[in-house]
């Protein structure tokens, strides 16, 4: 969060105290019962040592969300029983409002009650520091964090591997302005001088228990984002991102203006978000705003879309309208589906892959397949490439951009051509099969990338998403994703496939050059 959305905040919580602070960047306080009944608690971490377990107290536990546990697991069903159902594929990250749960709990359960039935190891909690100012982003050093439903343990293996590269770094001690709810909280207060961005953080502690209640075990990083780049953020976390972790970026949206100018500001927040839009991001009004653009920044990444959950306001949940409200949505971002190809079918190409290399090298003859028989898709017309490597390095490499032939006929075509026909390399010999690694990429059809001037194309370009089709005047060539790992910084990337067209570095820059991208499934023989 950049200094201009950290400080007004805090003053607003203080001018407005609690009466305001329920709906938006504050607290909704139940009356909390008498000798309440324990808690369902999660089962705790293993412990490696004799170390004690660093715990991340509930800050907020009886002001923005029940206390006793029964009536926090009675809400949390009520609200997500409430929520409408969505069939929404391959969610990879939520954004969810932060009020108390009588104000912005109904948007809130329209994401969470996405989870239910998935499976996800580690969640990563973006928070906007509220309270705190510090540069980069703080990373929990607590081992489980803890609410009324029980313990969470801490993704201590995924923390220490971001606080080896900046701006993440484990919580510093800074300047910390606490809360006028803080003598009314749930956790004891710190002696002077040891409160951290995270110890009165109430943005990232109301997403845990709704977590807790559609994820089975998992485990949680919370991340409190300070004055920081949010696209250096989002490069950070897609080092460590894998197919079974989500991110949660924690945010309202305007705050206290009245009801229809608020749905105003908040609808075309919403549509920056939706379209994935940064530059009017920024220029939106959200108190989580460092950690939606962080998303929006490895949505683009990652070649994820979003879509739209649910929007209210705080004057829809309460029914007050007549003063200043506070906005929610909930999106989703989720990442395309894939062609789908079956284990069956993966290892099916890549035997004909190797079969066509084998009687190419030591026959001279092209493999045979009887399409018979095989299923719909590996007789469907694509383009695809073979990729041949020995010892890690690039032995050869053929394909088409455009679908020409049945993807069964194409892996023959191309695997072909890869090992005896690529005029970078001379033919594969027979002492040579057993140490060739193979890797099949099958093609989406190029589509045209618009764009007005070098500075956009760049703009636009989404490394490790996108292969890469470049026309320059006749000559045009292309690079796979798979390229981006060897070339990550965008300007190469260009200059090299220019030069790999025949043209001199620099002439992708030049008017009148085209671009198309695709995208690939691709597998190597290793991993079937």
């Amino acid at each position: 969060m950049n200094a201009t959305c950290q400080w007004p905040i805090i003053l607003q919580a203080v001018a407005a105290m609690l009466v305001l602070a329920m709906t938006g960047c504050g607290a909704n306080e139940p009356t909390p019962q008498q000798n309440p009944p324990a808690a369902k608690t999660s089962p705790p971490p293993e412990k490696s040592s004799d170390k004690p377990r660093r715990v991340r107290e509930p800050a907020v536990a009886g002001l923005f969300y029940p206390k006793d546990p029964v009536a926090l697991s009675s809400l949390l069903d009520t609200l997500l029983e409430a929520a409408p159902a969505k069939r929404v594929s391959g969610v990879k990250a939520l954004i969810c409002p932060h009020a108390g749960y009588l104000y912005s709990g109904p948007t809130a359960a329209a994401a969470y009650k996405l989870l239910a039935g998935r499976e996800f190891k580690t969640v990563i909690v973006l928070a906007p520091s509220h309270y705190a100012a510090f540069q980069g982003v703080s990373v929990s050093v607590a081992d489980v964090f803890r609410t009324p439903l029980g313990d969470v343990p801490v993704a201590r293996r995924v923390a220490d591997e971001l606080t080896k590269r900046k701006p993440f770094v484990p919580e510093p001690r800074c300047a910390v302005h606490r809360p006028p709810w803080s003598a009314q909280s749930s956790r004891p207060l710190p002696a002077p001088g040891e409160d951290t961005p995270d110890t009165w953080e109430h943005s990232d502690e109301v997403q845990v228990p709704f977590l807790q209640k559609v994820l089975k075990r998992f485990e949680m990083l919370t991340l409190v984002l300070g004055d920081v780049d949010p696209e250096a953020v989002a490069r950070g976390l897609a080092a460590v991102l894998d197919d079974h972790t989500l991110i949660v970026a924690s945010s309202d949206l305007s705050h206290y203006h009245p009801y229809d100018v608020a749905k105003e500001l908040d609808g075309r927040c919403v549509k920056a978000i939706c379209s994935l839009d940064i530059r009017q991001m920024e220029k939106q009004e959200a108190c989580g705003k460092s950690p939606i653009l962080t998303v929006m920044n490895l949505a683009k990444l990652k070649g994820w879309t979003a879509q739209l959950l649910d929007y209210r306001n705080s004057g829809d949940t309460s029914g007050d309208k007549a003063g200043g409200v506070v906005g929610y949505a909930a999106v989703a971002l989720c990442a395309p589906e894939k062609a789908g190809y079956t284990r069956e079918e993966k290892k099916f190409l890549m035997a004909l892959a190797k079969k066509t290399v084998r009687e190419m090298v030591t026959k001279g003859e092209l493999a045979k397949v009887d399409e018979k028989g095989l299923s719909p898709k590996l007789t469907q017309t694509k383009a695809c490439f073979v990729t041949l490597t020995k010892q890690g390095r690039l032995r050869g490499c053929i394909g088409h951009i455009l679908p020409m032939d049945p993807l069964c006929q194409a892996i023959i075509e191309n695997a072909a051509s890869a090992a005896t026909r690529d005029t970078r390399f001379s033919p594969v010999q027979a002492d040579e099969l057993d140490k060739l690694e193979f890797e099949i990429s099958i093609l989406t059809e190029p589509q045209p990338l618009p764009f007005g001037s070098p500075e956009e194309l760049l703009q636009k370009l989404r490394p490790h998403q996108d292969g890469v089709v470049l026309q320059i005047g006749p000559r045009r060539s292309t690079f796979l994703p798979q390229v981006w790992a060897q070339l990550p910084d965008k300007v190469e990337f260009l200059n090299n496939l220019a030069l790999k067209a025949g043209c001199a570095a620099s002439d992708w820059r030049n008017p009148g050059t085209t671009v198309s991208t695709y995208q690939v499934e691709s597998f190597k023989e290793s991993e079937l």
